[in-house]
């Protein structure tokens, strides 16, 4: 396996920190750096772009972030064993990696990174959905940053790209939809991870898009989408009546049957609703 940089192997990197992966923090190293160099160029050009990273681990991510041209990586690590191998990286690129010790769900990044600003992560899959619908929803649009590069269970990307009509279509594939152009770009198999996941991995990049494709309220929206898909199974008269007593002249007035069912309804369907909703 080819080095990327003057630093050791992962696998010297894990063994001599004594780490191993914590499956209460979701973690599964990847170890080849020539896959996480690979990962590293799905996320676009680079050069002159600060580079949000969740969850660096060990630092494989990391360095094929800076070795491919990040101006920038700000790391955000939950688990402090990690902080002494990153900090190796830091040394090895002065001035290009800052590391944050902290919860990613509880930590503000902004003051940290200078526009222009991609986000690339083997998201922790304790974490990851939530991590991505908070990217998908702030109050103002165009967000932050301008794509996301993201690694998850290949059950959970097949839900972010699926189409209206497929039982992968929910939720996720709505909110990503709407704001952004998600698409696979890689397939990991779990030997590729230490210790292997027991499912195929795959990696998302999401462009960001300079406005929504349809007009509509981004709490709004994922309030209507998460109730309707909370009861996929039931018609949408039962499964959104909880958001309004006359949910049945809503669902008419945005141009859906009352019987129909939420993975039936298009994307630009539920914004309709959505907007629908937020008039009352």
């Amino acid at each position: 396996m080819a080095q990327i940089d003057s630093l050791p192997p992962l696998s010297e990197v894990i063994r001599d920190h004594h780490l191993s992966a914590k499956k209460s923090l979701g973690q599964n190293f990847l170890l080849d750096l020539n896959l996480t160099a690979k990962i590293a160029r799905q996320a676009g050009h680079l050069t002159g772009c600060d580079v949000l990273e969740v969850g660096p681990g060990p630092g494989g991510l990391t360095r094929g972030l800076l070795a491919e041209g990040a101006r920038r990586v700000l790391a955000i690590e939950k688990d402090p064993r990690c902080l002494a191998p990153l900090a190796q990286i830091a040394e090895a690129y002065p001035g290009q990696l800052e590391v944050i010790s902290g919860d990613a769900l509880e930590v503000d990044p902004l003051a940290h990174l200078t526009p222009p600003i991609r986000v690339a992560a083997n998201l922790p899959y304790n974490v990851g959905t939530e991590l991505l619908v908070r990217w998908l929803t702030p109050a103002v649009w165009p967000p932050f940053w301008q794509s996301l590069t993201l690694m998850f269970q290949r059950e959970v990307a097949e839900r972010i790209t699926a189409q209206p009509g497929s039982k992968a279509y929910g939720r996720l594939a709505v909110l990503s939809q709407w704001r952004s152009t998600p698409r696979i770009v890689m397939e990991l198999a779990p030997e590729a991870f230490v210790p292997a996941p027991k499912v195929r991995s795959a990696v998302v990049h999401f462009e960001a898009l300079e406005v929504p494709r349809f007009d509509a309220d981004a709490q709004m929206l994922n309030r209507v989408v998460a109730t309707a898909f909370n009861q996929r199974r039931k018609m949408l008269r039962s499964a959104l009546k909880s958001l309004s007593p006359d949910i049945e002249d809503r669902l008419t007035a945005a141009g859906i049957s009352p019987t129909q069912r939420a993975e039936q309804v298009s994307l630009e369907a539920f914004c309709a609703l959505a907007r629908v909703m937020a008039q009352s």
